[in-house]
């Protein structure tokens, strides 16, 4: 067909039977004889050859539609199919059936590796003729013109289309379908979590259209879904095959602070931080790493919810089966120290094999401590085990057993009564704990730290502070100790009662007024109290803050450590005495009158009735 339509588009000329000279003709001339063509006569016009008038119109007209009528007929701007011809790194030759074949740039068909020659490709004519007579064909406008009923259809269908990744983006990257930028989200990339999103730039790769936006015309692509499909197929292909206790080979695939994601060829499976080791694990990175191969056993699995349970401790035999079997309760053992909790420490003796040591078991001290004030995660201890369950894989152990017990001849130590030094170690609102020597502390109860009444023990003593106590109680048994600050100091109120006596009379201020009284200063750390009704002065008023008067005492009261005392009583007992003494005066006067009364004038009988009524006045 190529043969015809190049004979036919080229002049042929006959030569006579008989042989003629050769005409010299120019070097580039020649390159322009077909090669099948005969050689011209020599009054050939080659002049008129250059120009295109080797034939007159009428035979160029009917050249014309011979040649016309060999080739399709082409349209511009229109979408044609063409089959690939030949292909090379920087162009693809398509031929659509015209009288030139099309040359199109390489790069338009990188979304298809797989391109190879006799492929049928869709191209649009941009022109049936460039100056230099060739074909203008673009396979990615063919493509842009059908793309988006193209990404439709699929998207429809649910098909699977080819992309090319072009270049990275925020949060993903940008495929070229159909001509068409699609979004490639970073986590619709693959399966297992990608560290390298470069390394997928400039590939083709099979992708599924999850999203459109019509209205925008964005396209969202996954190619995750694709490997998610295919690995539920192979999930459910593994999962028909398990059993409990079956051994398989995996790979590390992810690392979690909870465990470890295996892939099983398909399917993952999780192995526990817990069985991954029989000692105890602080994060799954001690035990394995990621890519490792790694052998597992099957633990448990669920095929409705297509979840494994994998471990890796079960590979390997416990350690309580190994420990020792002469181990036994009162022997010592060494351990480091690898948990601490509230209540006690976790002592490891063997890899796998741990020991509790509750913080009861710590000190011979009776206050509760914490643990953390006595160990530190990574302290080497020797402990003594005070019992041991092998079917239980329990173990406790003591320290406080391997030093001697203070407690043992504490009576003899510390008699009942006896004076010592101790040092305040807590305080409470009920008293203070005073240790007496390491692990041995008592309690001084707030009523015994002072004679004077205190809100709290901080106002008498402080953590640290080194008291002289004495042994009020004592309770071997139960390891306590009752002390006592305030029995060796003197009772102040011995004193207060000598210097304050009840009926005297001495000088105070008020320095403070209640609902019920004022306080008032002796001038002593004894405080004075007068109730309202005692607080009234000679001339009526009430006494108030600031003002200096004399009281007497009418009471001293231990319970309260107060003074009562009365200014009313200081003034109102000497009233009460002169009306005395002028009573007893007047009684002496009636006497000596009734004893005269005959000789008394009628004047001296009014003035005795006068003093008569007086004196019964007075007394009423």
């Amino acid at each position: 067909m190529e043969e015809e339509i190049k004979n036919a588009a080229e002049p042929v000329v006959e030569a006579p039977e008989a042989e003629a000279p050769k005409a010299e003709a120019p070097a580039e001339k020649e390159t322009r004889k077909p090669s099948n063509a005969s050689v011209a006569p020599e009054d050939f016009d080659w002049e008129a050859f250059e120009r295109e008038e080797v034939y007159d119109p009428s035979e160029r007209e009917k050249i014309r539609e011979a040649y016309d009528q060999t080739l399709s007929k082409v349209v511009e701007n229109e979408v044609v199919e063409g089959v690939v011809t030949a292909i090379n790194k920087r162009e693809v030759i398509v031929n659509i059936g015209y009288k030139s074949e099309g040359v199109i740039a390489a790069p338009e068909f990188r979304y298809n590796p797989d391109l190879k020659v006799g492929d049928t490709v869709e191209v649009y004519v941009d022109s049936a003729e460039d100056r230099k007579g060739q074909l203008l064909l673009s396979h990615k406008k063919a493509r842009a013109l059908k793309s988006w009923d193209r990404v439709n259809e699929a998207y429809d269908k649910n098909e699977v289309v080819k992309g090319f990744i072009k270049t990275r983006t925020k949060g993903g990257m940008i495929v070229d379908v159909f001509g068409i930028e699609a979004f490639l989200p970073g986590s619709q990339i693959d399966i297992k979590p990608i560290r390298d999103y470069d390394a997928f730039v400039n590939q083709t790769l099979d992708f599924k259209i999850v999203k459109i936006n019509q209205e925008f015309r964005n396209v969202v692509v996954s190619h995750k879904a694709l490997l998610e499909a295919e690995q539920e197929k192979r999930r459910e292909e593994i999962i028909s095959k398990l059993e409990k206790g079956q051994i398989l080979e995996g790979v590390v695939k992810n690392i979690t602070n909870y465990g470890v994601f295996v892939d099983l060829g398909g399917v993952d499976g999780l192995i526990h931080i817990t069985d991954l080791s029989w000692g105890r694990v602080g994060h799954p990175e001690e035990i394995v790493s990621l890519d490792e191969k790694i052998k597992v056993v099957v633990l448990d699995f669920n095929s409705e919810q297509k979840r494994i349970a994998l471990g890796l401790k079960q590979l390997a035999p416990h350690p309580w089966d190994k420990l020792d079997p002469n181990l036994k309760a009162g022997d010592k053992v060494k351990g480091k120290v690898i948990l601490i909790a509230d209540y006690g420490a976790f002592i490891e003796i063997e890899p796998g094999v741990e020991g509790l040591v509750h913080v009861s078991e710590m000190s011979w001290s009776p206050r509760l401590h914490s643990a953390q004030e006595f160990l530190k995660v990574g302290d080497e201890v020797e402990a003594q085990i005070l019992s041991i369950d092998r079917e239980a894989r329990k173990m406790s152990l003591g320290l406080k057993q391997l030093q001697a017990n203070p407690w043992e001849k504490i009576a003899e130590k510390y008699p009942l009564g006896s004076a010592h030094k101790a040092t305040v170690r807590n305080i409470t609102n009920f008293g203070v704990f005073a240790e007496l020597e390491d692990g041995v502390e008592g309690l001084v109860h707030i009523s015994d730290l002072s004679w004077n009444k205190i809100k709290h023990p901080s106002e008498v003593v402080a953590p640290g502070d080194v008291i002289d106590v004495q042994i009020l109680d004592l309770d071997e048994v139960g390891h306590k100790l009752s002390l006592g600050h305030k029995q060796l100091t003197p009772n102040p109120w011995d004193a207060i009662e000598a210097q304050f006596p009840v009926g005297s009379t001495v000088e105070g201020t008020i320095v403070s007024t209640t609902d019920k009284g004022a306080n008032i200063d002796l001038g002593s750390e004894v405080p004075g109290f007068a109730f309202n009704r005692e607080l009234v002065k000679e001339d009526g008023k009430q006494a108030v803050v600031g003002e200096k008067l004399a009281f007497k005492v009418i009471e001293l009261r231990r319970s309260t450590r107060r003074v009562l005392l009365s200014h009313l009583r200081t003034y109102q007992e000497v009233k009460e005495k002169a009306v005395a003494a002028e009573a007893e005066t007047t009684k002496k006067a009636v006497k000596k009158v009734n004893s005269n009364i005959e000789k008394t004038t009628l004047g001296d009988i009014d003035a005795l009735a006068a003093l008569k009524d007086k004196l019964e006045a007075e007394e009423k």
